[in-house]
């Protein structure tokens, strides 16, 4: 559905809305916001709010000391955490310049020029997620400790599942801000948590993903605990990921998922900065289920990509990403490299299972092959290359 600006201050007014978050995002993926009032709101449709553009990584080199957020209604949503008077919304931004033009660097654009590329080819594209994070105890101060909220593990139950609770809340939050879980269980490591995700359109999805782990975070906040999704939160226990699913068909309908995998494949080692971006990140990668390889298979062990017919229909999983990454920026690159293999009709070649070539061994050497990358330097704008490229 879509809204005006009149729905938006008429929303606002039935809810007794007091401040609106205006968010956006950084090179990463971290969700930045600055607050106004209603009253605020015309200005920021018509001419939008400025923030300091020099201050948010990826937008460092910006030619303009100021950019300007305007609103997207479309994402507007209650924060069901605060007050039932005077209200918080938020509404995630587009970010342009003075001169009123898109900003090349904001990864929300990114994203939307690679849905207009797959949609002037016929291509519509769709993303399912599943989310890995570890709840911790915090001390008396309120600081993280690395104390695990329990020693449960995989699908384990209650009482031995003592996160079951903080799952519960995080899932009834989100589906009051419009977000669409599918399941949730308790994973293998000690207070480690797994929420997914059904298909969704891009944007969408990547608005998701930004707005679950706010809520995640903030959830975990009220059981006196901290969520963390940083790669390698416990060493020798398992790592958490962000696995990503991946739904292609063309114009008439026909399943075309198999030749964006193998697009994927033929050039994931250029754009796994991306999906990979700390140092931490390459810790994970070879540990435990974790891929290292670039290498596909049906057996759902440590593949990079996990690829199954089911009823008739193509499942793909690509199983390295982590949840450092920016799913706009990512599913942007995801889409070109897709479509590429779809465009030259690339065959996976055959299964696969441990036999291919390594990924990156290092945040370095990732950064050395996207810096020598033709398809990144296309896709990627330079501000945000340089600062993934960083070493």
């Amino acid at each position: 559905m879509h809204y005006t600006f009149d729905d938006v201050m008429k929303y606002i007014e039935e809810e007794d809305a007091k401040f609106i978050r205006l968010a956006f995002r950084d090179a990463y993926g971290v969700q930045k916001n600055i607050s106004v009032m209603p009253g605020e709101m015309k200005k920021a449709f018509e001419d939008g709010i400025p923030i300091n553009a020099r201050e948010i990584a990826g937008f460092r080199d910006c030619p303009y000391a100021s950019l300007y957020l305007k609103p997207d209604p479309d994402t507007l949503s209650v924060l069901p955490w605060r007050p039932d008077s005077g209200k918080v919304l938020r509404m995630f931004c587009d970010v342009f310049t003075p001169e009123g033009q898109e900003y090349e660097a904001d990864t929300r654009l990114i994203l939307k020029k690679a849905v207009q590329a797959a949609d002037d080819l016929g291509i519509e594209f769709r993303f399912g997620n599943e989310m890995e994070f570890y709840l911790f105890l915090n001390d008396e101060q309120g600081n993280p400790t690395k104390i695990p909220y329990d020693q449960a593990g995989y699908l384990d139950i209650a009482p031995a599942d003592k996160c079951e609770n903080v799952r519960r809340e995080i899932i009834l939050t989100i589906e009051r801000m419009g977000l669409t879980p599918e399941r949730s269980h308790h994973e293998r490591g000690p207070g480690q948590n797994e929420i997914d995700f059904h298909y969704g359109r891009p944007l969408k999805a990547a608005d998701q993903m930004t707005t679950f782990k706010m809520a995640v975070s903030t959830v975990a906040n009220r059981y006196g605990l901290t969520a963390d999704f940083s790669p390698m939160p416990i060493p020798e226990k398992p790592g958490n990921g962000y696995h990503i699913n991946l739904y292609a068909v063309d114009g008439q309908g026909n399943d075309v998922i198999s030749y964006a995998a193998a697009g994927i494949i033929d050039i994931i080692r250029d754009i796994t900065i991306f999906l990979n971006a700390t140092d931490a990140s390459y810790s994970r990668l070879g540990s435990s289920t974790a891929p290292d390889r670039v290498d596909w298979s049906g057996r759902g062990e440590s593949e990079l990509m996990y690829i199954e017919t089911y009823k008739g229909k193509t499942r793909v999983e690509l199983r390295s990403p982590d949840a450092g990454s920016n799913p706009y920026l990512v599913y942007a690159l995801l889409i070109y490299a897709g479509l590429n293999g779809i465009e030259k009709q690339i065959c996976l070649p055959g299964e696969m299972d441990g036999r291919g070539v390594s990924l990156p061994g290092s945040r370095k050497e990732a950064a050395k092959l996207a810096l020598e990358s033709e398809f990144v330097r296309k896709y990627v704008p330079e501000g945000i290359l340089k600062e993934y490229a960083r070493f």
